[in-house]
Formats: structure tokens, sequence, C-alpha cells
């Protein structure tokens, strides 16, 4: 754990105790704080009294006496309106921010140069933190991973000058960390995402350019304008990376499964890295490699790292073969843009999907639909989605996903391809069916190891 000594002996209000915020009490109580902590929901505010918290409601106290309101990141701040907690805030002339900012200000008064990498990105970003910490933890490097993937940063480890925090962040956390200040600022890309909760793509741009800004070594990704436009206002060293034929001047480029350098000499060969297909994973990769080279990793060491990438669940996830045929999970697409990945990185595709459509349905995806041997439907965009394949793909409504796996089981047993691809990407969300997009996955791999044995 790191203590958040920065508000020792002064008293501060909590909003927001699930998993990050816990942490967060914990940590500023192990700092001294004297904190009033509190959540609207009822199952959350008693989960906290169980572990030995004093929840106290927020609505009855003397807002005069916080030095500061700290926010759970998934609290709305500005859109579609301010949580109430940000009113009173506002009106006492208290600051607001996350606990982010906690690890910053920690970092600053404890480790100034401690290494710290902080990676946003409205897709590939915790592929590509899961990716750095692999590479660097395999090189024998203290490396503290956490963030908006897997372990709260205040759980943590503390700063210090030989361990590397390895962090995600989201451009929710952003907006509650004005002091951000990473050594290394990773940007991967930009499109149109939580637009309900920043209201416009150019406020949702500017919050992720902070991070940027902030840093001093920034990686960017310019294969969108956003960020292209971004990486033009760095004032400080900036490394640009390019899917494509061109490398940035400095910078690093990918295709055809190579990670080019400057020089145009290649500095990976990605081909053969199952956890890595796809273009989409060739930006991780040539990403990841600009900041662990920045750390001072060797050649070697960086190769071992990309070769040994074990990949995250529900990304792609190889999670068997049978004979031939190989079987994806990708329950993490939950619209039709995370699906594209998957669908360019595959040939012969046994295609399963379905689910609660997201605005737009599959209809993006139509000039990947030469990819797909079969379709299988499950869940309730069923219809909808049969419509847009009915004359392009062929297609089977199985209902269920139990049922789709077996019948798409049963047809890649008998193809003539190469390497058949049994691949779970719904281009849906989950909720109609299962608990979550990882409930959805889980029960996938769980079906397939029965079918393989």
């Amino acid at each position: 754990m790191t203590p958040a000594t920065t508000f020792s002996g002064r008293k501060v209000a909590l909003f927001g105790l699930g998993g990050s915020g816990l942490a967060t009490l914990r940590a500023l109580q192990a700092g001294g704080a004297d904190v009033l902590a509190w959540d609207d929901s009822p199952e959350s505010a008693a989960r906290a009294r169980a572990q030995g918290f004093t929840v106290s409601d927020l609505h009855d106290a003397d807002w005069s006496e916080f030095a500061a309101l700290i926010l759970a990141p998934g609290v709305p701040l500005t859109h579609p309106v301010p949580h109430w907690t940000v009113d009173k805030a506002k009106a006492a002339g208290i600051e607001i921010i996350g606990d982010i900012e906690l690890f910053c200000r920690e970092r600053a008064r404890i480790a100034p140069q401690a290494p710290f990498v902080a990676i946003t990105g409205t897709n590939g970003k915790s592929t590509t933190t899961a990716l750095v910490a692999h590479i660097l933890a395999r090189a024998g490097r203290d490396v503290q991973m956490g963030g908006n993937i897997g372990t709260a940063i205040l759980s943590l480890a503390p700063p210090a000058p030989e361990r590397i925090h390895v962090i995600e962040l989201s451009s929710f956390q952003i907006d509650l960390t004005p002091s951000l200040d990473p050594g290394v600022g990773v940007l991967l890309n930009i499109t149109p995402d939580h637009l309900d909760r920043h209201g416009t793509l150019e406020r949702y741009a500017g919050i992720k350019a902070r991070l940027i800004a902030g840093s001093d070594l920034a990686v960017v990704g310019i294969d969108d304008a956003p960020s292209r436009a971004i990486a033009e206002a760095v004032v400080g060293p900036v490394v640009r990376v390019h899917v494509g034929a061109e490398t940035p001047d400095g910078g690093l480029s990918a295709r055809d499964g190579l990670v080019v350098g400057a020089d145009g000499r290649p500095l990976a060969d990605l081909n053969g890295i199952g956890t890595l297909r796809g273009a989409h994973n060739w930006q991780n990769a040539a990403v990841a490699i600009a900041v662990v080279r920045a750390l001072s990793l060797d050649a070697d060491a960086i190769l071992a790292g990309l070769k040994t990438f074990p990949g995250l669940p529900h990304r792609m996830e190889e999670v068997g073969r049978r004979d031939r045929v190989l079987f994806v999970n990708d329950s993490k697409a939950t619209n039709a843009d995370s699906t594209e990945k998957a669908l360019t990185a595959f040939h012969d595709i046994h295609w399963i999907l379905g689910g609660k459509a997201k605005a737009g349905g599959i209809e993006s995806l139509v000039p990947l639909f030469g990819r797909v041997a079969h379709a299988y439907l499950i869940g309730a965009a069923s219809d909808a989605f049969a419509a847009t394949l009915d004359g392009r793909v062929p297609y089977t409504r199985c209902g269920t996903l139990d049922v789709a796996t077996a019948k798409a089981a049963e047809a890649t047993a008998s193809s003539g391809a190469a390497e058949p691809v049994v691949l779970l990407s719904p281009a849906c969300a989950s909720y109609d069916q299962f608990r979550s997009f990882e409930d959805r996955g889980d029960q996938f791999r769980a079906r397939v190891r029965t079918l393989i044995g």
C-alpha cells in the first residue's frame, strides 16, 4: 500500500466505496487523514462497514471543514450533470481530486524521480499496460502495475527510485488528476467514447491530452486526427508511433507484423506471437517497445518479453486448439469497433456474436464479412444482426452461447481451411444473458475446454 500522507492531520470527504474507493480510504487513514466516507449505494456502504470502516452520510456534513473531496472516478464530475457531492465541494471552495492525484502527490513528496509510466487511449490501453509491465518484469525490474487495470493505484507499493509504476488511466481518472506528471506518458488513440460523461469529443480529447502535456517523454499513436494534433502540440520530447509503411521522424512504425525503427531497421518480429495478432496489437507492441527503450531495456530483453507475453483474458485470448481449429475468446469486444480488430486478425472465421446491441449494430463490419465462413447468433441482437448478415454471410440462430459454441465446433471439425477459427467476438454488451463480459468469456472458455478435453 502507498499511504496518502499529504492530507495528514486534515479532514477530507471521500465519495465512492467500490474497490478503488476502499483502497483510497485505507491509504488516507494510513497517512493520517481524518476521512468522512460515503456512498449512495446502501450495499457499498454496508460492505465498507463490514470491513471496519466508519461510514458517515455526507449530506449531513459541514463541508467547510473539509480540505478536499476525494471522488471515485465513476462518479460524474461534469456530465450529464455533476454529482451532488461535486456541487457541495464547489460551494465550499475545496478541490476535487481522485486516487491518482493522491499517488502523484505522494510520489512528488517521497521519490520525485521514481519511474512512472502512465498509459491512456480509447482502445488498447489495458493490453499495452500489461505488455509494458510484463516486458519489464521479465527483465527483472521491480514493477507495480495497476490503476484502471487490476489493482487500485494506492494498493500498490510506494514509489521508489528503482521501482517502476506502470499505470493505466481512464479519462475519468485523468480528469481528477490536476498534477499528473509521469516520466513517460502514452496516448494510443482517440475515438468517440464516454461522450455522455465528457460532453464532446473535443473535451474528451483535451482530457487525454493533459496526460501527454505533463509527461517528461510522450509516446503517441498518430493514426487518428485528435492524437496527431496532440502529438504536434507537445513541447518536449515525443516518440510518434504509426501503423503503416511510413516511419515518423524519430519514431516507430508497425506493419506486416514488424516493428520498425527510425533508421528503417526492424526492432521486433511479432509474426507467430499469438497474443499480439492484428494491426492494433502491432501498435500496442510498438508503443511498449518505445516505453521500455526509454527505461533502458536492451533489445534481447525486449524480444524475450514480447515472445512470452501471455495476453489478457477476454481480449483475443487463445483458449485452446482442437487439431487445426483455434478457439478465441474476445468477449471484451462489446461494440463493432472492438470486433473489427478481431475480424482483421483472422481468416476462415466461425463468428459467435450477439447480445445487447450498441448503436449502429454491425453495419460498419460489412467490409470484413468476406473473412467470415459462418456466423452464429446469440442473444437480444439476433434479429437485427440477422438482417445485416442476410445475403452476405451464412448464419445460424443459436440463442445461447452453449449452442453457438457447439455448432461452431462441429462445423470447423469438417472445415478444409488451414486454420479455422471459432471466434467469440460479440460486438455487443453482455447483460442480456450474462453478468458481465468476463462472465460471458469465462463461460465460453469453460465450454471450449470441455469440448477439446
